[in-house]
Order: C-alpha cells, then structure tokens, then sequence
C-alpha cells in the first residue's frame, strides 16, 4: 500500500504514485432552483395574502358605510313620519282659499274685453273680484309675458300662489301695499286662464306640497 493511500480505502480508490482520488462536493445547482421555486412561492404567497386583507378592509369599510346610510335614510323617514301636527303646521303658511282672495284685473293690452271676460271666469272659480278695468300708464303695454301678479310682502306666499295657479307662467311681483287685493295685469301674451282641470289639481299640489328632498336624502 502506497504511502499516500488512505486507511481504509483500497481497490480502484488504491494510490499509486503521484495519482490520488479527488473529493468533489455535491453539485449545488439543485439547491439554487430549489431556493428559486421557495423565494417564488413566498413572494406569490404574501402577494395574495396582501390583496385578500385589501378586499377586508375595503369591503369592510364600504359596507359600514352602506350600513350607516341606510340607518340615517330609516331615521329620517321616522322622524318625517312622527313630526307632530304643530311642527308641520310651521313648515307653511296657511293658504287662503279662492273666496277670501279679492283681485284686481287689469289689462295691459291692446285688445278689448280681456278684463271682463278673465273677471268673469275668476269669479266662476270662487275668487272675490274687485276692481276691473285697463290698467295703469306704468303697466300699459309693457307687461310682455302672459300676466303679472301683484300684491303685498304677505301675499307672495299666500294669496298669489292661489291665484298663481290660473294662470300659468304669469310673473309674481310685490309691492309696497297695505291691503290684501291682488292685481291681475294681463299682459300681451295672454290667451286664456289655466284650463279650470289643470287649475285644480295645481291648487290641490299647492296645499298639500310634497317635501322637497336635501340632497342627502335623495340618495335614500
């Protein structure tokens, strides 16, 4: 046995000479793609862990809030439906009806009879009617639109409205007035009065109006 053959090994592993067995480690190659295929899963892993606590939060927090919407529209239409009477009351003016509200008509135009004959189909209305006749030189001819309705502060939201709803695009207007009486001054696009049907159901929406909705509201 050569000098340089290690104990225990003999055979084709025998040293002869200057010749000698060489030990090579393990190739790592397949260490290398094993660590690849791990780092890849891991990084696949969190990537998908990240988004499923994305989707959580998110979702989470848009149906809270879809939560707390739909509370806020059912409060509101509780406490809609339970106002007291008194409440209610304040929100409007009372309105007066047709006979209490005593009108003037004028007329701004060159036609003939236009007062009279809008008088009379007021007064087959239930208006109280006053005054009739042409109307004054600061309104003659230089009401361009179908009508003006003319009366005191208190009358814009209360006795003109009424009369408002005979005659449909008229301008509402008021003056520095005392009395209760409303002028009606035709004016040169005037043709006839509301049909008396269409007049009606504009009176009816006009005592009974429903509530206008806030802008939070409307997404109830």
């Amino acid at each position: 046995m050569s000098m340089l053959t290690p104990p225990g090994m003999g055979g084709k592993y025998r040293i002869t000479g200057d010749k000698y067995p060489r030990m090579r480690r393990p190739s790592g190659r397949r260490r290398i793609v094993l660590a690849v295929i791990a780092s890849a899963a891991a990084v696949g892993l969190i990537g998908w862990g990240t988004l499923q606590l994305i989707d959580v939060f998110t979702g989470g927090s848009k149906a809270s809030a879809a939560a707390r919407a739909a509370g806020d529209c059912d409060r509101k239409k509780a406490d809609a439906t339970h106002l007291p009477a008194t409440a209610q009351k304040h929100k409007q003016k009372p309105l007066p009806t047709p006979k209490q509200i005593t009108v003037n008509v004028f007329n701004a135009t060159p036609r003939g009879g236009l007062a009279k004959n809008t008088a009379d189909e007021l007064k087959k209305r239930g208006f109280t009617i006053g005054e009739v006749g042409n109307a004054t030189k600061a309104y003659d001819k230089k009401v361009k639109g179908t009508g003006l309705l003319l009366g005191a502060e208190s009358a814009a939201d209360t006795a003109i409205p009424v009369l408002g709803t005979q005659l449909a695009d008229a301008e509402h207007r008021s003056d520095a007035r005392k009395s209760g009486e409303v002028d009606l001054v035709i004016g040169t696009k005037f043709k006839n009065l509301a049909r008396k049907e269409d007049a009606d159901k504009a009176l009816a929406a006009l005592a009974k109006p429903e509530p206008t909705p806030s802008a939070s509201d409307k997404n109830c």
